[in-house]
Protein backbone atom coordinates (compact mmCIF):
# COMPACT_ATOMS: atom_id res chain seq x y z
CA UNK A 1 0.00 0.00 0.00
CA UNK A 2 2.81 2.38 0.91
CA UNK A 3 4.52 1.68 -2.43
CA UNK A 4 1.29 2.50 -4.30
CA UNK A 5 0.95 5.79 -2.42
CA UNK A 6 4.53 6.77 -3.24
CA UNK A 7 3.97 5.85 -6.89
CA UNK A 8 0.84 7.99 -7.10
CA UNK A 9 2.66 10.92 -5.49
CA UNK A 10 5.54 10.51 -7.90
CA UNK A 11 3.21 10.48 -10.91
CA UNK A 12 1.45 13.58 -9.59
CA UNK A 13 4.80 15.35 -9.17
CA UNK A 14 5.87 14.42 -12.71
CA UNK A 15 2.53 15.75 -13.97
CA UNK A 16 3.03 19.06 -12.15
CA UNK A 17 6.55 19.40 -13.54
CA UNK A 18 5.37 18.65 -17.07
CA UNK A 19 2.57 21.20 -16.73
CA UNK A 20 4.99 23.83 -15.43
CA UNK A 21 7.37 23.22 -18.34
CA UNK A 22 4.55 23.55 -20.86
CA UNK A 23 3.35 26.79 -19.27
CA UNK A 24 6.92 28.14 -19.34
CA UNK A 25 7.16 27.27 -23.07
CA UNK A 26 3.95 29.16 -23.76
CA UNK A 27 5.16 32.24 -21.87
CA UNK A 28 8.56 32.09 -23.58
CA UNK A 29 6.95 31.82 -27.01
CA UNK A 30 4.66 34.77 -26.28
CA UNK A 31 7.62 36.78 -24.97
CA UNK A 32 9.44 36.24 -28.27
CA UNK A 33 6.40 37.20 -30.32
CA UNK A 34 5.53 40.31 -28.32
CA UNK A 35 9.17 41.37 -28.57
CA UNK A 36 8.85 41.72 -32.35
CA UNK A 37 7.69 44.94 -34.00
CA UNK A 38 4.45 43.32 -35.21
CA UNK A 39 3.91 41.58 -31.85
CA UNK A 40 0.80 43.66 -31.19
CA UNK A 41 -1.10 41.36 -33.53
CA UNK A 42 -0.03 38.12 -31.83
CA UNK A 43 -2.84 35.54 -31.72
CA UNK A 44 -3.36 32.37 -29.72
CA UNK A 45 -2.60 30.38 -32.87
CA UNK A 46 0.76 32.16 -33.22
CA UNK A 47 1.72 31.42 -29.63
CA UNK A 48 0.64 27.77 -29.91
CA UNK A 49 2.63 27.33 -33.12
CA UNK A 50 5.76 28.94 -31.66
CA UNK A 51 5.46 26.87 -28.46
CA UNK A 52 4.82 23.64 -30.36
CA UNK A 53 1.47 22.94 -28.70
CA UNK A 54 -2.17 22.70 -29.72
CA UNK A 55 -4.78 25.38 -29.16
CA UNK A 56 -6.48 23.05 -26.67
CA UNK A 57 -3.25 22.77 -24.66
CA UNK A 58 -3.02 26.57 -24.60
CA UNK A 59 -6.44 26.72 -22.97
CA UNK A 60 -5.34 24.15 -20.40
CA UNK A 61 -3.00 26.85 -19.06
CA UNK A 62 -4.57 30.21 -19.92
CA UNK A 63 -8.15 31.40 -20.27
CA UNK A 64 -7.19 33.63 -23.19
CA UNK A 65 -4.80 36.31 -24.42
CA UNK A 66 -5.61 38.73 -21.59
CA UNK A 67 -4.37 36.29 -18.94
CA UNK A 68 -1.33 35.40 -21.05
CA UNK A 69 -0.49 39.09 -21.54
CA UNK A 70 -0.48 39.65 -17.79
CA UNK A 71 1.75 36.61 -17.23
CA UNK A 72 4.21 37.73 -19.91
CA UNK A 73 4.17 41.31 -18.64
CA UNK A 74 5.13 40.01 -15.20
CA UNK A 75 8.02 38.07 -16.72
CA UNK A 76 9.14 41.07 -18.80
CA UNK A 77 8.92 43.69 -16.06
CA UNK A 78 9.14 42.12 -12.60
CA UNK A 79 12.89 41.70 -12.10
CA UNK A 80 13.75 45.02 -13.74
CA UNK A 81 11.05 46.88 -11.81
CA UNK A 82 12.29 45.31 -8.57
CA UNK A 83 15.83 46.52 -9.30
CA UNK A 84 14.61 50.02 -10.20
CA UNK A 85 12.41 50.19 -7.10
CA UNK A 86 15.27 49.18 -4.81
CA UNK A 87 17.55 51.73 -6.45
CA UNK A 88 15.25 54.76 -6.44
CA UNK A 89 14.19 54.01 -2.85
CA UNK A 90 17.63 55.33 -1.86
CA UNK A 91 16.76 58.76 -3.31
CA UNK A 92 15.15 61.10 -0.79
CA UNK A 93 13.27 63.33 -3.25
CA UNK A 94 10.09 61.79 -4.81
CA UNK A 95 10.66 63.96 -7.88
CA UNK A 96 14.09 62.43 -8.34
CA UNK A 97 12.65 58.94 -7.83
CA UNK A 98 10.11 59.52 -10.60
CA UNK A 99 12.74 61.00 -12.91
CA UNK A 100 15.24 58.22 -12.31
CA UNK A 101 12.63 55.49 -12.89
CA UNK A 102 11.65 57.01 -16.24
CA UNK A 103 15.29 57.28 -17.29
CA UNK A 104 16.09 53.70 -16.25
CA UNK A 105 13.21 52.37 -18.36
CA UNK A 106 14.13 54.43 -21.40
CA UNK A 107 17.81 53.62 -21.19
CA UNK A 108 17.02 49.91 -21.06
CA UNK A 109 14.94 50.25 -24.19
CA UNK A 110 17.96 51.81 -25.89
CA UNK A 111 20.03 48.80 -24.86
CA UNK A 112 17.43 46.06 -25.46
CA UNK A 113 14.96 47.12 -28.19
CA UNK A 114 13.11 43.77 -28.05
CA UNK A 115 12.30 44.45 -24.41
CA UNK A 116 10.91 47.81 -25.44
CA UNK A 117 8.72 46.28 -28.14
CA UNK A 118 7.37 43.84 -25.54
CA UNK A 119 6.35 46.77 -23.32
CA UNK A 120 4.69 48.62 -26.18
CA UNK A 121 2.82 45.61 -27.51
CA UNK A 122 1.76 44.26 -24.12
CA UNK A 123 0.58 47.69 -22.98
CA UNK A 124 -1.57 48.23 -26.08
CA UNK A 125 -4.39 45.99 -24.84
CA UNK A 126 -3.81 45.94 -21.11
CA UNK A 127 -2.55 47.91 -18.11
CA UNK A 128 0.43 50.04 -19.19
CA UNK A 129 3.63 48.18 -18.18
CA UNK A 130 1.54 45.75 -16.11
CA UNK A 131 -0.11 45.97 -12.71
CA UNK A 132 3.14 46.11 -10.71
CA UNK A 133 4.60 49.12 -12.51
CA UNK A 134 1.18 50.78 -12.61
CA UNK A 135 0.92 50.47 -8.82
CA UNK A 136 4.51 51.59 -8.16
CA UNK A 137 4.13 54.69 -10.33
CA UNK A 138 1.08 55.75 -8.33
CA UNK A 139 2.89 55.14 -5.03
CA UNK A 140 5.72 57.46 -6.12
CA UNK A 141 3.24 60.15 -7.15
CA UNK A 142 1.38 59.88 -3.83
CA UNK A 143 4.68 60.29 -1.98
CA UNK A 144 5.41 63.43 -4.00
CA UNK A 145 1.97 64.89 -3.30
CA UNK A 146 2.28 64.12 0.43
CA UNK A 147 5.72 65.73 0.50
CA UNK A 148 4.31 68.85 -1.16
CA UNK A 149 6.68 68.72 -4.15
CA UNK A 150 4.16 67.60 -6.80
CA UNK A 151 1.22 69.85 -7.66
CA UNK A 152 -1.56 67.53 -8.80
CA UNK A 153 -5.32 67.24 -8.34
CA UNK A 154 -5.22 63.44 -7.96
CA UNK A 155 -2.63 60.62 -7.86
CA UNK A 156 -4.15 58.98 -10.94
CA UNK A 157 -3.40 62.11 -12.97
CA UNK A 158 0.28 61.95 -12.08
CA UNK A 159 0.45 58.20 -12.60
CA UNK A 160 -0.97 58.55 -16.08
CA UNK A 161 1.42 61.39 -16.92
CA UNK A 162 4.38 59.21 -15.91
CA UNK A 163 3.26 55.99 -17.58
CA UNK A 164 1.62 57.47 -20.66
CA UNK A 165 4.52 59.75 -21.48
CA UNK A 166 7.08 57.00 -20.91
CA UNK A 167 5.18 54.56 -23.13
CA UNK A 168 4.93 57.13 -25.93
CA UNK A 169 8.65 57.87 -25.56
CA UNK A 170 9.51 54.17 -25.83
CA UNK A 171 7.53 53.92 -29.07
CA UNK A 172 9.35 56.96 -30.44
CA UNK A 173 12.75 55.52 -29.51
CA UNK A 174 11.93 52.28 -31.30
CA UNK A 175 10.50 53.85 -34.44
CA UNK A 176 12.54 57.03 -34.84
CA UNK A 177 16.04 58.27 -34.19
CA UNK A 178 16.33 60.12 -30.87
CA UNK A 179 19.06 62.13 -29.21
CA UNK A 180 21.34 60.45 -26.71
CA UNK A 181 19.83 62.54 -23.91
CA UNK A 182 16.26 61.75 -24.93
CA UNK A 183 15.59 59.92 -21.63
CA UNK A 184 16.59 63.08 -19.75
CA UNK A 185 14.41 65.25 -22.01
CA UNK A 186 11.44 62.99 -21.35
CA UNK A 187 12.11 62.85 -17.60
CA UNK A 188 12.15 66.66 -17.47
CA UNK A 189 8.90 66.82 -19.45
CA UNK A 190 7.29 64.30 -17.08
CA UNK A 191 8.33 66.36 -14.05
CA UNK A 192 6.88 69.51 -15.61
CA UNK A 193 3.66 67.57 -16.19
CA UNK A 194 3.67 66.69 -12.51
CA UNK A 195 3.78 70.38 -11.58
CA UNK A 196 7.52 70.84 -11.06
CA UNK A 197 8.92 74.22 -12.18
CA UNK A 198 10.79 74.04 -15.50
CA UNK A 199 14.23 74.93 -14.09
CA UNK A 200 13.94 72.43 -11.25
CA UNK A 201 12.61 69.73 -13.57
CA UNK A 202 15.55 70.13 -15.93
CA UNK A 203 18.09 70.06 -13.10
CA UNK A 204 16.58 66.96 -11.49
CA UNK A 205 16.36 65.11 -14.81
CA UNK A 206 20.07 65.73 -15.42
CA UNK A 207 21.31 64.42 -12.09
CA UNK A 208 23.63 61.44 -12.25
CA UNK A 209 21.80 58.14 -12.10
CA UNK A 210 22.82 55.78 -9.32
CA UNK A 211 24.03 52.32 -10.26
CA UNK A 212 21.08 49.98 -10.75
CA UNK A 213 20.72 47.60 -7.83
CA UNK A 214 21.36 43.94 -8.62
Amino acid sequence: MEALTVDRERRAEVGRMRRARTRARIVAAAFELFGEEAGLFTRIEDVARRAGITRATFYDHFSGMAELREAVTHEVVHDFLSAVTRTVALLADPRERASAAVRFYLRRVGEVPGWGWSLVNLSANGVIFGAETHRQAEITVVEGIDAGVLDLTAPAVGRDVVLGTTLAAIATMLREGTAKDYPEQIAAAVLRGLGVAAGEAEAIARRKLPALAV
